[in-house]
């Protein structure tokens, strides 16, 4: 099966799903110039032609990145700027909705490639499914405040891939006035990034954002510039010249560039050891005069009601940080007892005086554990200070902000369904605590190559599977979950005042949040700003 996109033709093929549906592939599509040699680091180019007709049936690339999971060493190629087109019909008699996912991996891991997001589930229910690669690590987002090198390069390369499939997608059946971007984790805080950025305007028309916002403590980068520098110190070079540093670090190898963990103080050093952090994230940039993705901070863009009018389904895993329990086990749960700093918001701790941070962390460790040891018998308050702290509290707090722009919707979901093919959730089991887990919602979307869930038709799995392919596949073409009666409710709009969310298990059911962590967390983040 052959198409022509602006770039030149492109060869798929026809493939069947693992649920016996047909469709086709078109893989490893360029969207923008390699960013190599002297683009390394800098914003993306547009993609070059090429001449004849290009295979488009493998993959392209993953770019260079450290699985966050086994620590390895994945080498890719800085050529990886690449995403994979899905559709149902290359010709339909109506132009389909358009569903690109951003993938998570904290901005440091993951492609788009079909190990982990095959299109099978989504594609039966008519939609055109797009995964994108971008930057990663430093490389996507090392930040010297300078005009060449102002960060979110990986940001802009997912701009890039929206420009792209916004010009091509008609080709492929997709309507390119009917587009949503999805994403999950880093790509879920991705996807409201490009909410609130103006570098994405008119790109597309709705957004679903799975536990991820530019509120959660890992999504938005503190002092990049100086984390540059100390990059540059440790393979290398000491000097104050942004220039010279760019220089040196366009010649490293791209290797020893995402293998190095430049930690800036010696507690990011001392939770580094224990437990990973992301450290080249999204930054708000200096405003140079040109083209830029985010120049304010982004409490300041909510208040000043410039972001882009688009409907909004949001939300979370019912056990979001189960995933983590066998990090959170023995010594490094322990370190809590004795440094109850560790409880508190890195937001308020590179803002606030050492009296203020060991207040604060004496108030959470009270509030979540009272007087119980922080230790594997309190895994249970473990996870679920750390389901508020990360995911759950930052999330309302950007529903809270986010100023309502003309007729757009505002949707909440939590997500608690349970089955074997929650893969991730399982590590709770041995406390007791069963639930759906960080990244346990994406095996509802995706069929997961590299998990080998088998795929039973009719199954409760299978009828799972469909609910939520269906409440987002909905939400994609007309803009609600529910544009009728057939899921069993009338889905509300959020509303503020009373947290008003639908709970997805093998049913949907409208719920509240009951409201006191949040109210708790907005005292911690109200007494902090008193403070300073």
């Amino acid at each position: 099966m052959k198409v022509q996109v602006e770039q030149g033709w492109l060869e798929g093929e026809k493939l069947e799903s693992v649920t016996g549906d047909s469709y086709y592939s078109f893989k490893g599509i360029p969207y923008a110039e390699p960013p190599v040699g002297k683009l390394r680091f800098k914003a993306p180019r547009p993609p070059l032609p090429w001449d004849g007709v290009r295979p488009a049936k493998e993959h392209g690339n993953v770019c260079p990145q450290v699985n966050i999971f086994t620590d390895q060493l994945v080498p890719g190629s800085e050529d990886c700027l690449y995403l994979n087109v899905y559709t149902p019909e290359i010709k339909p008699q109506k132009p389909m909705a358009v569903m690109i996912f951003i993938h998570g991996g904290g901005y440091k891991s993951g492609s788009g490639n079909e190990d982990n997001y095959g299109p099978d589930y989504l594609i039966r229910h008519d939609v055109v499914v797009v995964t994108i690669n971008y930057r990663l690590d430093a490389l996507g987002f090392l930040c010297l405040d300078t005009p060449d090198v102002p960060g979110n390069a990986g940001l802009k390369d997912q701009v890039m891939a929206l420009k792209w499939v916004k010009e091509n997608i008609a080709q492929f059946g997709g309507d390119p006035n009917e587009v949503t971007i999805f994403g999950e984790s880093a790509g879920g805080a991705s996807t409201t990034y490009h909410i609130i950025s103006p570098m994405s305007k008119g790109l597309f028309k709705r957004a679903i954002s799975m536990s991820g916002v530019p509120f959660c403590d890992w999504s938005l980068e503190n002092q990049p510039r100086r984390r540059a520098f100390v990059l540059g110190k440790l393979l290398g070079i000491d000097t104050k010249d942004p220039n010279e540093l760019l220089e040196f670090l366009q010649n490293v190898p791209t290797e020893k560039l995402i293998n190095t963990d430049p930690c800036i103080t010696k507690s990011e050093e001392l939770i580094n050891n224990i437990l990973k952090m992301y450290h080249f994230t999204p930054v708000v940039e200096k405003d140079f005069g040109q083209e830029h993705f985010m120049t304010e901070e982004v409490t300041q863009i909510l208040k000043n009601d410039t972001i882009n009018e688009v409907d909004l389904l949001i939300g979370h895993t019912s056990e979001e940080v189960l995933l983590g329990t066998p990090k959170f086990e023995n010594e490094f749960i322990q370190k809590y007892n004795r440094y109850q700093e560790m409880f508190v918001p890195t937001e308020i701790l590179i803002s606030s005086t050492t009296e203020t941070i060991l207040h604060l962390g004496d108030e959470i460790k009270n509030y979540y554990f009272g007087n119980k040891l922080v230790n594997n018998d309190s895994m249970r308050e473990m996870i679920t200070y750390s389901n508020e702290l990360v995911f759950i509290y930052p999330i309302y707090r950007f529903l809270k902000q986010l100023p309502k722009t003309g007729d757009s919707k505002r949707f909440m979901y939590k997500f608690s369904a349970v089955s074997k093919r929650n893969v991730y959730g399982q590590a709770g089991i041995k406390y007791g605590i069963v639930g759906a887990s960080h990244l346990d919602d994406l095996m509802y979307l995706f069929d997961a190559k590299m998990h080998s869930l088998k795929y039973e038709k009719g199954s409760p799995e299978d009828k799972l599977v469909n609910l939520v392919c269906t409440v987002f596949t909905n939400f994609a073409k007309y803009g609600t979950p529910t544009p009728d009666s057939s899921l069993g409710i009338s889905w509300p709009e959020f509303d503020s005042n009373i947290k008003n969310y639908v709970n997805i298990t093998d049913t949907l059911t409208v719920e509240h949040e009951t409201g006191d962590a949040l109210t708790f967390w907005d005292s911690i983040y109200e007494y902090a700003r008193n403070k300073q």
